[in-house]
């Protein structure tokens, strides 16, 4: 396992649509493995490939609750391999909303409450899971990415450009440095 350097905005790779998995090889499950391990050190509760530069359509997320101090961590990762949203609920919800690629950003964005998606897992099989709260909005959130859509594309006009502003001076300026 390794941990993998960050696509950060305004990098192009974050608006490719991710192309599917057709076989899970030995590199796809290295490549689940340095997930996790990227999103557990940022520290995240999602990260989709293509975030680390992997335009291929797999979703890592842990949403399991903080330990308490002086408790073990008690992780529940989950990998989603060709994960699609395919039933979403009329009632939303809002969350405050953060990404890895997107560092130190925090908006509120409202979603469907509960969603339906259907993927495979690391054996291939065929899995459906119904979400609400914080892993329905993190999965809609991951797949998004998978699309080649951002959260902040769910923000009105005027902080979008901010934060792309924003970060387009960051990035000039690193690369300057």
């Amino acid at each position: 396992m390794a941990i993998r350097p960050l696509v950060i905005l305004p990098d192009s790779m974050l608006r490719k649509v991710s192309a599917p998995i057709d076989d899970i090889t030995p590199e796809i499950r290295k490549l689940a493995d340095d997930m996790l391990e990227t999103m557990y050190d940022a520290p995240g509760i999602g990260l989709a490939a293509i975030q680390i530069g992997e335009p291929v359509r797999l979703v890592t997320i842990d949403v399991s609750k903080k330990a308490e101090e002086g408790e073990e961590q008690k992780r529940e990762p989950l990998v989603f391999i060709n994960p699609e949203v395919t039933w979403r609920s009329e009632e939303l919800s809002s969350y405050e909303e953060g990404c890895l690629s997107i560092p130190e950003y925090y908006e509120e964005v409202e979603r469907p409450a509960r969603v339906k998606v259907s993927y495979r897992d690391l054996d291939g099989k065929a899995q459906e899971i119904e979400a609400d709260g914080l892993l329905a909005t993190c999965l809609q959130h991951e797949i998004d990415h998978l699309n080649g859509v951002l959260f902040i594309d769910y923000l009105s006009r005027l902080k979008r450009d901010r934060v792309n502003k924003r970060f387009a001076k960051a990035a000039k300026r690193e690369s300057a440095a």
